[in-house]
């Protein structure tokens, strides 16, 4: 076997569950790759779920939505709402608390990537948050 990096080829199917409350498709990080840097996987967000307040203390996230709607609540106090759309690109900054959720009928899919490949590892749950966003 060659001691040179190997490119990888991965293929939707395993989920697993992150702290956020959403389950994520298996996708690129170092524990399935080997990855130095990233992380990327797929989430789907059904209908009338939304995720737990929490914020990435050490990674940066980008996410590209490629297909539905979702909403997201955003900044210390989650005072502020980003409405998200099939081709939108979003940018959360590390250490910014948010809360993405799905009001709409259909789910929403996105690609999302992030600087830490070990992506749940700098995950913080905010539930003093909570309280702060309607239902």
């Amino acid at each position: 076997m060659s001691s040179s990096p190997q490119c990888r080829c991965l293929r939707t199917g395993s989920t697993y569950s992150g702290k956020q409350g959403f389950d994520y498709f298996e996708g690129i990080s170092r524990e399935t790759t080997g990855a130095q840097a990233i992380c990327m996987h797929l989430l789907e967000i059904p209908p009338g779920v939304r995720a737990k307040a929490h914020l990435h203390e050490a990674h940066e996230t980008a996410i590209y939505v490629t297909e539905g709607a979702a909403k997201m609540y955003w900044g210390e106090k989650l005072e502020e709402l980003m409405e998200m759309s099939k081709g939108d690109m979003i940018h959360i900054p590390a250490g910014v608390p948010h809360l993405p959720f799905n009001p709409y009928e259909t789910s929403a899919w996105a690609v999302i990537a992030r600087t830490d490949p070990h992506e749940q590892e700098s995950v913080v749950l905010r539930p003093d948050l909570e309280s702060l966003v309607p239902e």
